[in-house]
């Protein structure tokens, strides 16, 4: 249904303009919704239409229509599934690094929604009919274990634990540069970045605390590259790579936060074409726990690295045992 928002643009701030204002107010949006949405009438300064680069000083009240969206049906596909559990209330599964967790303007199908809905015949319905049963989600291009649910019950249980970060998630991650240390924390609030819509930035005017616990596993020195265990005590979007790329330690293959030359100049010829031919972040889940709802009992599950990142930390390593 057709909702209405309205913003309030304080006095005493520095002068902005329109359309940035509202990209903080409403980071669901993009820049080419809002920008149709100013050009269809549908953003009012007091009471009247008004343009994208309108510069806002202070007072003004800025009302947003924003229609109804056109609804995407997921429709089942047998698309295949590594599963690592399964029981009538939820499903673990291996995602392979690829596929999109669920529907989305430019991503109806093809997705793990689909395939749930293929394997699992009693999810329609559960946590929103767009992404049935999905309480998480990992970024289209990291590989590793999720947890889907079947029930509303469990649906809800789940999600109460991922609230109160109960969960126990590790990640494994190789990143340019040598970390100093063998353990840390990074601390920094993640927001929408400022100017890129589609990134995530600690530089984001409405941030939410992030904390990543990292540990290192291997330093390898000629290449100056980490392998490194990663746990969340929080879980926002993007929030691993946002943390390392701002630390100067990207993730490797990573095309959004990453830096390509620095995989350019990897001397080993191997290993430069394995880590150019990866072509996304080499970021893996490989922990995911949690308490069962329906028993009660606790429940870890393991994913061994997928087999791009594996042939290059294979690589590595052999360059070090010679």
């Amino acid at each position: 249904m057709e909702q209405t928002c309205t913003f309030y643009f304080e006095r005493g701030k520095p002068p902005e303009r329109l359309d940035r204002f509202l990209a903080d107010c409403l980071p669901e949006l993009s820049r080419s919704q809002l920008k149709k949405l100013v050009d269809d009438g549908q953003v009012l300064l007091q009471d009247e239409p008004v343009k994208a680069g309108f510069r806002l000083k202070g007072g003004e009240t800025i009302a947003v229509t924003v229609p109804p969206s056109t609804p995407i049906e997921a429709i089942p596909q047998d698309i295949p599934l590594r599963v690592l559990y399964e029981d009538s209330h939820l499903i673990v599964i291996d995602k392979p690094a690829g596929l999109v967790v669920h529907p989305a303007p430019g991503h109806t199908d093809g997705t793990l929604v689909n395939a749930l809905l293929h394997h699992c015949s009693d999810l329609a319905g559960i946590g929103g009919e767009l992404r049935p049963g999905i309480v998480h989600r990992l970024d289209k291009d990291t590989s590793g274990v999720m947890v889907a649910t079947k029930d509303d019950a469990t649906h809800n249980d789940l999600a109460a634990q991922f609230k109160a970060h109960s969960i126990t998630r590790r990640y494994v991650a190789l990143v340019h540069g040598l970390l100093p240390t063998d353990a840390g924390m990074i601390d920094a609030s993640i927001g929408r970045h400022p100017t890129h819509r589609k990134k995530m930035s600690g530089k984001g005017r409405a941030g939410r605390r992030a904390v990543t616990h990292w540990k290192v596993l291997r330093r390898y020195d000629r290449e100056r590259l980490t392998l490194v265990e990663l746990t969340l005590e929080t879980g926002r979007t993007h929030q691993i790579r946002v943390h390392f790329s701002e630390k100067n330690w990207p993730i490797v293959g990573d095309p959004v936060y990453g830096n390509a030359s620095r995989t350019n100049v990897i001397k080993d010829p191997e290993l430069r074409g394995l880590m150019q031919k990866l072509q996304r972040q080499a970021l893996h889940a490989r922990v995911l726990g949690f308490v069962h709802p329906a028993s009660g009992e606790y429940l870890q599950f393991e994913s061994p690295l997928a087999a791009d990142m594996a042939q290059i930390v294979s690589r590595l390593d052999s360059n070090y045992n010679d």
